[in-house]
C-alpha cells in the first residue's frame, strides 16, 4: 500500500479521500426487436383509428421506463429487475386511398425482466434529508439496498401495420394516471381496428449500491476557464457562428471517408456500368 502510495506521488498523487460513491455490482445490455406491440390511442382518437386503410410509422420516443426490483427467493444477494417501457409512438394514418396522412400520437408498452448480482447489505442507511416523522408502511425504507438503472438509447421505428381486432384495444395494460394526462385523455379499450409497430431497442440495466471508496487525489477540480457573459445583440452571436462551408461545398467521395470503392464497409466490389 505504502508503495502504492509513493508510486502515486510521483505522479502527482496528494493524497487518499474517501468518497461515497455508486458502484456498478453487475449490468447487462440487451438488442431487442420488439415486434408487433400493439398501439393505444386515446377515445379522441378513436374516429381516426377505426376509418384508417394503411399506416406509416412515423417516429418512436422512450417516454418513461418503469423499475421495480425484488430481491430473488434462495439467491442470495440477485435481484429481479422488471422493467416497463412507455414509447410514444407517432404514426401517419391513412383513412383512402392516395389521401393526406393524419398525424397520430398513441402509446406501446413492453415488459421485460432482468436477474442481476448486487450484493447484500444488512445496515439501514440514513441521511439528514429523510423526514423525522414518516409513517410510510414500506419495510425496505432506511434499508441498505441496491439501485436498478436503465439506460435505454433513441428506439428504431422498423415497420407498422394495421388489422382487425377483437373488441378491447389494449387488454391488460394499466395506463397510468401520468401518461393519460400527457396525451389529453383516458385510453380506448373498444375498437374494431388496431395498429402494432416493430421496434429496435437498445438498453443496458444496471444494478447499483452506494458504497465508501478509498481513491487517489490529485487537486481540486479548479475550472480552467472564465465564465464569459452572453450578450443579447443577435448580430454579435451571428458572428461567433463559423461559416458553414460544407453546406456550399459538400465533400467529395473522397473526403467522407470512402474508399472510393463500391463494395460494403469500403472494400473493392465491381461498380455498376
Amino acid at each position: 500500500m505504502d508503495e502504492m502510495k509513493e508510486t502515486l506521488r510521483r505522479d502527482g498523487f496528494k493524497e487518499a479521500v474517501c468518497i461515497d460513491a455508486q458502484r456498478v455490482y453487475d449490468s447487462c445490455s440487451a438488442k431487442d426487436c420488439l415486434e408487433d406491440l400493439q398501439v393505444c390511442f386515446t377515445q379522441a382518437k378513436r374516429s381516426i383509428i377505426e376509418r384508417c386503410v394503411n399506416v406509416r410509422l412515423r417516429s418512436v420516443e422512450v417516454l418513461t421506463v418503469y423499475l421495480n426490483m425484488e430481491p430473488v427467493p434462495f439467491n442470495k444477494g440477485f435481484y429481479s429487475v422488471d422493467m416497463t417501457f412507455v414509447f410514444d409512438v407517432c404514426v401517419d394514418v391513412y383513412t383512402a386511398p392516395a389521401s393526406c396522412p393524419i398525424v397520430v400520437d398513441g402509446i406501446a408498452l413492453f415488459t421485460k425482466k432482468a436477474i442481476l448480482f448486487g450484493s447484500d447489505g444488512n445496515v439501514k442507511r440514513f441521511t439528514s434529508t429523510d423526514t423525522e416523522c414518516s409513517n410510510s408502511p414500506d419495510a425496505n425504507v432506511g434499508k441498505s439496498l441496491p439501485k436498478a438503472v436503465c439506460q435505454v438509447a433513441d428506439p428504431v421505428g422498423l415497420s407498422a401495420r394495421v388489422c382487425d381486432t377483437r373488441p378491447g384495444c389494449c387488454p391488460g395494460y394499466q395506463i397510468p394516471d401520468d401518461i393519460c394526462e400527457r396525451f389529453g385523455g383516458d385510453f380506448d379499450t373498444e375498437c374494431s381496428r388496431s395498429i402494432f409497430v416493430t421496434i429496435g431497442l437498445f438498453s443496458i440495466v444496471q444494478i447499483v449500491r452506494n458504497v465508501q471508496m478509498l481513491i487517489p487525489a490529485y487537486d481540486f477540480c479548479i475550472p480552467a476557464k472564465e465564465c464569459t457573459p452572453a450578450s443579447d445583440n443577435p448580430c454579435e452571436m451571428f458572428r461567433r457562428i463559423d461559416f458553414p462551408t460544407d453546406s456550399f461545398f459538400p465533400p467529395k467521395a473522397g473526403d467522407s471517408g470512402s474508399s472510393g470503392g463500391c463494395g460494403c464497409c469500403g472494400q473493392p466490389a465491381p461498380c455498376a456500368e
